[in-house]
């Protein structure tokens, strides 16, 4: 193998006169990005609803898309020449320069085989854009023969692969194109969009929803895709050229975040004759990674290291020979680090191995946002997102086309950054070969992530001819008025049940609805508590069985009646088109049903508002469906809002129930990023995961989640919080924790470590994965399930782990009892650990501020 320097050293004369750019000083920002690899090529219009969603996390100022994995003949090419060409897109600024470009960049140094203007909308402003986009030439190419022989005997590359060399030739022309007609010029003229093999980048002033529109990659096909929205970090926001993506050779990245040490990046890559030309953080990563991945030869893993290091308690958990390895690339290349708030989407196509990738990384602090998501079925599909209702969103659009099977992942989780546990990176590789093409998703260790379940057709199950045997009389259960009955009878049945035998199950449920008002209210409670609590399927498909359950719920909330169309009602709808019309409540204060479809995440006219709005006007009891990333729902609402309750169907937004002062809300799904934020009364129930910064300044209420809490709960949160995770935490659990003395009416927060799974609670590997447990609180305390002993000392940070007395017990045993009712997690089971119920004392543990006055204990 050659010494990767020696190509490095023939880049010399690419950074001849350049200096390192100033330090920028521009304000971070947090973009919105999206990524989707799967085995059956999906059209670019599958991107719209989700980036649209995730709009607020963009300022309009720069968009793009990533496509890799094309299809030949929406190219305009051969098979052989889309899998062995390059297909270098150049975006003219300046539409006069195409012939002096072509000139000296592209006839001389390629065989070119094809070339074409990229389609695009006539008129820019037609589509909302403000600044017009470039206009973009497509080259499929090859180094020429002449050129190739000539730069191996110039710098002496003889034995190194050809193709090497010729990925070389191309990244060095595109940057003597883009310092020559870019970086060099006051005005800028010409840019490389990108030049990998089977990949096209597409940007613009603008978001990223507005490329898939002007480009026309609607009905474009590709096995990868990635797409962002920028909001400003470093670098020149008002030009095409500062959008993401970045590419290196074959891969492009997208990033949410800032760099804090961007100009020592740039000094590392000087070292190695790289000086970036477009003046933005994002570029320099790309730029790392192409360095990493493509010159120095690293595999995912020790790039993945180099790009975010394991570090502290993590780094010593890992096995003795990998934290040899680690330490030297810890050694050569921390100073090229990215240091955080960063996350990264990488597309890559892998031209000579036959594969793609799809790369999520994010930094070792995990200070933006990052989910993943799995469905694996006859078509395979991996999504990531700065939001979990932008990948549903997706998956939603897909679903309706019947592209997948059904619109919710078989799993969702989050990475943790540099961790001995999954190493805050996930890759899914698509396998293209000679067969069908193939998905696997990774861990930075190379560990499969699996969703434990068969494989399922992607077309749904036709009708049964014979109903199930043995199953429930849905009246005689209305006649009961229990619903808890209710769930546990049809969850029985549906266990034993096809999926077809379920959906007639769930068809009578929804006629009995219409039976009246009292037994449409038992129907949606029975139907709420099968879509919130995850029972026993019999091997079933969660994904598929809940987007049943979400359509019989919408049906029947459909066919409420709208307002004012029925006097006396106990529901009444709203919708977009009617919301100016909504009348004040009437007498006995009946439930608003609100459509959500149509109201904007943020502003005057959006959700929130609207739910303040009737909120003011008397409404006290709330349901809302059809929520799209709507944010702030429940904020806003004024203080000592004791009595009123909302349920939120669908997939909401950022902030939810921010600033909440005594309302009560319940979530049937999972939460995003930043719920609870300050919130001082009341109480929240989540029935799913929540994002990051959950509780941010929390003063006070109860708040119980189902499942995780991603990184950052409970931070700076004082006064008397009090809260239950049943699932775990990544990181920095209850930071700066100043909620006085839980036994005297302070706050605290309980961590189960355990799952619900096919009915069965499971407990987690560990109860608390990462470090910064309780760190530099002051007040408050954790009680942690931990009958295994699994959490350490060396995990905290200023606090101490103690013992649990009855004082202690007295005072979590309620919230455990409430958290019962909500989920169906009995205290009994929390208590039994190897088949033998034990006392709380040897369950649970609490860690305090350490050198806690004796007159507090």
């Amino acid at each position: 193998m050659i010494d990767p320097t020696r190509l490095i050293h023939t880049r010399s004369r690419l950074v001849e006169g350049l200096s390192l750019p100033a330090r920028k000083l521009e304000a971070e920002g947090g973009c919105g990005v999206i990524g989707v690899a799967c085995t059956e090529r999906i059209e670019g219009r599958y991107l719209l609803q989700a980036l649209v969603q995730m709009k607020n996390r963009g300022n309009g100022k720069g968009g793009g898309i990533a496509a890799a994995g094309l299809s030949p003949q929406q190219m305009g090419v051969s098979p052989k020449i889309l899998e062995e060409d390059y297909i270098v897109q150049v975006a003219y600024l300046d539409p006069s320069v195409r012939e002096r470009v072509e000139g000296e960049h592209i006839y001389p140094v390629f065989d070119v085989h094809e070339h074409y203007r990229v389609d695009r909308v006539e008129d820019y402003r037609s589509i909302g854009l403000e600044v017009p986009p470039p206009e973009v030439y497509r080259y499929f190419v090859r180094v020429r023969e002449e050129v190739l022989r000539g730069f191996v005997e110039t710098h002496g590359l003889q034995g190194l692969p050809a193709h090497r060399v010729e990925d070389e030739i191309v990244y060095q022309n595109s940057y003597m194109l883009n310092r020559k007609f870019y970086s060099s010029l006051g005005e800028k003229k010409a840019f490389v969009l990108s030049h990998g093999k089977n990949m096209i980048v597409l940007k613009l002033v603008g978001y990223g929803d507005d490329v898939i529109r002007y480009y026309k990659l609607e009905d474009l096909s590709a096995h990868v895709w990635i797409g962002h929205h920028r909001y400003p970090t470093k670098g020149r926001v008002w030009h095409p050229g500062g959008a993401h993506p970045f590419v290196g050779l074959h891969q492009a990245l997208v990033h949410n975040g800032d760099f804090s040490n961007y100009h020592t990046i740039c000094e590392y890559l000087a070292q190695r004759n790289m000086y970036p030309l477009f003046l933005t953080d994002t570029e320099v990563a790309a730029l790392l990674f192409d360095l990493w991945r493509r010159v120095y030869g690293y595999d995912m893993e020790y790039l993945l290291e180099a790009m975010a290091p394991t570090t502290e308690r993590d780094f010593y958990m890992l096995p003795e020979s990998k934290r040899r390895i680690y330490h030297q690339i810890q050694v050569t290349h921390i100073h090229g680090s990215p240091d955080g708030p960063w996350f990264f989407i990488v597309a890559e196509s892998d031209p000579y191995n036959k594969m793609l990738h799809l790369l999520g990384i994010t930094d070792t602090s995990m200070l933006r946002p990052q989910v993943f998501c799995l469905q694996d079925n006859d078509v395979q599909i991996g999504v990531i997102a700065s939001e979990r209702q932008a990948i549903n969103a997706l998956l939603r659009s897909l679903a309706r086309d019947g592209r997948i099977p059904y619109r919710f992942a078989d799993i969702y989780w989050n990475a943790r950054g540099g961790s001995w546990t999954d190493g805050g990176a996930f890759i899914y590789t698509v396998r293209l070969g000679e067969g069908r093409p193939t998905l696997i998703c990774t861990d930075k260790f190379g560990r499969v992530v699996g969703c434990g379940l068969t494989r399922e057709s992607t077309f749904k199950p036709p009708r049964p001819e014979k109903p199930l045997e043995g199953g429930v009389k849905i009246e005689e259960l209305l006649k009961t008025g229990d619903p808890l009955k209710m769930f546990e009878a049809l969850a029985d049945t549906m266990r034993r049940a096809d999926y077809s035998a379920c959906l007639d199950l769930l068809d009578e449920v929804k006629r009995c609805a219409k039976a009246g008002e009292y037994e449409k209210g038992l129907a949606l409670q029975c139907l709420t508590l099968l879509f919130d609590r995850p029972f026993d399927l019999g091997g079933k498909k969660r994904g598929r069985l809940l987007e049943y359950l979400e359509d019989a719920i919408n049906e029947i909330l459909d066919a409420t009646p709208l307002v004012g169309s029925s006097p006396g009602s106990l529901y009444a709808r709203v919708d977009w088109e009617r919301r100016l019309s909504l009348p004040p409540a009437g007498p006995g204060h009946g439930t608003l049903v609100i459509d959500s479809l149509g109201f904007p995440s943020e502003g005057d006219d959006s959700l929130a508002r609207f739910i303040v709005a009737a909120h003011r006007l008397g409404w006290r009891r709330l349901i809302v469906y059809n929520t799209r990333g709507q944010r702030f729902i429940g904020s806003g609402l004024g203080p000592r809002s004791h009595g009123t309750r909302i349920d939120v169907y669908g997939d909401s937004g950022d902030y939810l129930a921010s600033g909440l002062d005594g309302a009560e809300i319940h979530v049937h799904g999972a939460g995003q990023d930043q719920l609870a934020n300050i919130m001082r009364a009341g109480r929240l129930v989540v029935h799913g995961d929540v994002g990051q910064t959950f509780m941010y300044a929390a003063k006070g209420g109860k708040v119980f989640v189902l499942g995780n809490a991603a990184g950052r709960p409970l931070i700076n949160a004082v006064g008397s919080p009090r809260v239950v995770i049943n699932g775990t935490c990544l990181d920095y659990l209850a930071e700066s924790f100043m909620a006085g003395d839980p036994l005297n009416g302070g706050g605290f927060a309980i961590l189960n470590g355990v799952r619900l799974w096919e009915g069965r609670l499971i407990e987690l590997d560990t109860p608390y994965p990462g470090s910064n447990l309780f760190s530099l609180a002051s007040g408050g305390a954790i009680y942690i399930r931990d009958p295994r002993g699994m959490v350490e000392e060396n995990q905290l940070n200023g606090g101490e782990l103690l013992p649990i007395d009855e004082r202690d017990w007295s005072i979590i045993h309620p919230m455990l009892v409430e958290n019962q009712e909500l989920f169906g997690i009995k205290v009994d089971d929390l208590l039994t650990v190897d088949g033998i119920q034990r006392p709380p004392t040897q369950v649970y543990r609490k860690v305090v501020v350490r050198g806690r006055p004796k007159e507090l204990e």
